[in-house]
């Protein structure tokens, strides 16, 4: 009988998260000149500002759970890109360190400890706990700007079918693209 195991929940989450913002990406790529930037209701102005507050987010987290020391420089510019092509080859980056975490995760490390920089301390965490708040956090803006491109010239992108096998008839073509397949996404 098949047992529970965290670290495959999160490869799982770590695979949807790439596959999720290269979708997304794909169609901010196709807005029409002035749709990105343009003054939009939601938690941040628009799409440009909430993709930016995405990567820098990653950077941040990702960063320190592989033990570096980024702390508050991933913040030190607001919105690092202009276009949605230079942040789409910068999150795709992130995105691959992310999955690479993950796909390395040991039981052990689900609960080792991550510092986190916060400027005027250290806030200590387990690395289970920091994945699970980056994931949700990753899914919370990505939501964001999927409503808002309802209101644009591109139809919001399916994001939520790269966990369940059933699935796999949506996104073989992608899972090549990343040199993945069904099998790398079940183990």
């Amino acid at each position: 009988m098949p047992t529970f195991d965290p670290v495959r929940s999160f490869r799982k989450l770590a695979y949807n998260n790439a596959l999720a913002n290269r979708r997304l990406l794909q169609a901010c790529a196709a807005l029409k000149p002035g749709e990105f930037e343009a003054p939009r209701t939601s938690f941040f102005p628009s799409i440009k500002a909430t993709l930016n507050h995405i990567i820098t987010v990653d950077w941040f987290y990702v960063d320190a759970m592989e033990g570096g020391t980024l702390g508050l420089k991933a913040f030190e510019v607001d919105e690092p890109f202009d276009d949605v092509g230079s942040l789409a080859e910068a999150q795709a980056r992130i995105d691959h360190r992310l999955t690479a975490l993950c796909q390395a995760l040991t039981p052990e490390k689900l609960v080792s400890t991550v510092s986190l920089d916060r400027g005027d301390r250290i806030q200590k965490e387990r690395l289970e706990d920091v994945l699970a708040h980056l994931f949700q956090h990753q899914t919370h803006h990505r939501g964001q700007v999927h409503a808002m491109l309802a209101g644009t010239s591109v139809a919001p992108p399916q994001l939520d079918e790269f966990i369940v096998a059933d699935d796999a008839r949506f996104r073989g073509k992608e899972l090549a693209e990343f040199g993945w397949n069904e099998e790398t996404l079940m183990r």
